[in-house]
C-alpha cells in the first residue's frame, strides 16, 4: 500500500467546501426561478427546477452533455420556449410571459442568422429601427470598429470567414445595447484554432460593453475559458454552480468530476479530514465520515519508475506540454498526467503516489 511522502504538507484552503450553489451576485441582473419544461406526456422533464441569479456584466456558461436541458433553459430565458412553471425576471421585472422582442435581451444564434442579401454594415444596422438612418449608420460603424471589421462593412456574409460572421452577429446584437446576451453554441461552426481566438474576443467585447452573457456549450474547456461562473447541468437539473476553479477543484458528484476534466474515482473510509484508501491515508479537501467516493485528478498523482512497483504503464499519450499515462494496478486503471520531460515507456513497472488533497463526492 502506498503512502504520502512525509516531505509533503497540506494546508487546507479556506474555501474547501463543495459548492452546489454559489451565493447570489451583489448586483443581480437576471433571476431564473425554478424553471420547468416538459415536451411530451410520459417523458422526463427537459428542465426541472432550474434556478440561478446572474450579476450585471457577468458571464455564465450552461454546461452539460447533449440532451441535458441547457439549450431549453436558454430558450426559456430568451422567450423562445414557454416554461410549464417557474419565473424569469430581468432587473426585478417578471418577463416570463413577455415576447422575445419585448425582453430587451440579445440572442446570438448558432448559425449567426445573418441576412445574405445585406452588407455587413446593413446587417448590424438591422435592429436599430428606432434610430434615424444617420444614427443607425454611426452606431453600426462604431460596433464594427469595436469587433475589428470596419474595413469589411461593404461585404456580404458569404465573403466572410466563419469567425468574421460570428463577430458580425455579435456586433448586430451589441448594437442594440442589451443588458444581457444569450449565445447558443456560438463557436461550434469554427475550427479549433479559430474557436480559441474567437471566444476570447467575445468575452473581451462583452466585458468592454458591460453586457452580461449566458453561453450554452458542451465543451468544458470553452466554458472554463469564457465564463465567470459555470452551471453544470445533468438530466435537466443544475447540479453545481461555481467559478471554473471551484467546479474543477471541488466537484460535488462523480458526474461533475468526470465531465469537467479527467478524474480518477476511488473509494475510502473517511474520518474527519482524512480518508483511508488503497493508497494509504490521504487528506481530504473537506470533512467527511464513513464510506465515501473520492475524486483524484490525474495531475495530483506522481508516477515513479520502479521495477518492483505494483502497477504498470499500459498507455501513453504525448501532448506536447505534458504526457497522459494510463496505469494499471490490479483491476484498476488510473489516469496520470506528468510533465513532458522524462518519459516512462509502456510496459514499465511503476509506483503511484497521490500528492494532494482528495475530494469527497456526494
Amino acid at each position: 500500500m502506498n503512502t504520502l511522502p512525509k516531505s509533503l504538507s497540506f494546508k487546507m484552503p479556506a474555501d474547501a467546501t463543495p459548492l452546489g450553489y454559489q451565493p447570489a451576485p451583489k448586483n443581480v441582473l437576471l433571476t431564473v426561478d425554478r424553471l420547468r419544461k416538459k415536451f411530451a406526456t410520459g417523458d422526463a422533464p427537459a428542465v426541472e427546477r432550474a434556478s440561478f441569479d446572474l450579476g450585471e456584466g457577468e458571464m455564465l456558461a450552461l454546461l452539460g452533455p447533449s440532451g441535458c436541458g441547457k439549450t431549453t433553459t436558454l430558450r426559456m430565458i430568451g422567450g423562445f420556449e414557454v416554461p410549464d412553471s417557474g419565473h424569469v425576471s430581468l432587473r426585478g421585472q417578471d418577463i416570463t410571459d413577455a415576447a422575445p422582442e419585448a425582453r430587451g435581451i440579445g440572442f446570438v444564434f448558432q448559425d449567426y442568422a445573418l441576412f445574405p442579401h445585406l452588407t455587413v454594415l446593413d446587417n448590424v444596422k438591422f435592429g436599430l429601427r428606432k434610430m434615424t438612418r444617420a444614427q443607425a449608420t454611426d452606431r453600426a460603424a462604431q460596433m464594427l470598429r469595436m469587433v475589428g471589421l470596419d474595413g469589411l462593412a461593404g461585404r456580404r456574409p458569404h465573403e466572410l470567414s466563419g469567425g468574421q460572421q460570428q463577430r458580425v452577429a455579435l456586433a448586430r446584437t451589441l448594437a442594440m445595447a442589451p443588458p444581457l446576451v444569450l449565445m447558443d453554441e456560438p463557436f461550434s461552426n469554427l475550427d479549433a484554432a479559430m474557436r480559441v481566438d474567437t471566444r476570447q474576443e467575445v468575452r473581451k467585447l462583452l466585458k468592454q460593453t458591460g453586457a452580461a452573457g449566458i453561453i450554452v456549450t458542451h465543451d468544458q474547456e470553452e466554458a472554463m475559458a469564457v465564463a465567470d461562473r459555470i452551471a453544470v447541468m445533468e438530466a435537466g437539473r443544475i447540479v453545481q454552480i461555481g467559478t471554473p476553479d471551484e467546479i474543477y477543484r471541488y466537484p460535488v458528484s462523480a458526474f461533475v468530476a468526470s465531465f469537467i476534466g479527467r478524474s480518477n474515482l476511488l473509494t475510502g473510509n473517511a474520518n474527519g479530514m482524512e480518508v483511508a484508501t488503497e493508497f494509504g491515508n490521504l487528506p481530504l479537501s473537506r470533512a467527511a465520515n464513513g464510506a465515501v467516493t473520492l475524486s483524484v485528478r490525474p495531475e495530483q498523482i506522481m508516477l515513479e519508475a520502479d521495477a518492483a512497483g505494483p502497477a504498470s504503464v499500459v498507455g501513453r499519450e504525448f501532448r506536447g506540454h505534458d504526457q497522459l499515462y494510463w496505469v494499471q494496478e490490479g483491476e484498476r486503471c488510473m489516469q496520470v498526467i506528468s510533465g513532458a520531460g522524462a518519459t516512462i515507456e509502456v510496459g514499465q513497472r511503476v509506483r503511484l503516489r497521490i500528492c494532494d488533497c482528495v475530494v469527497p463526492l456526494a
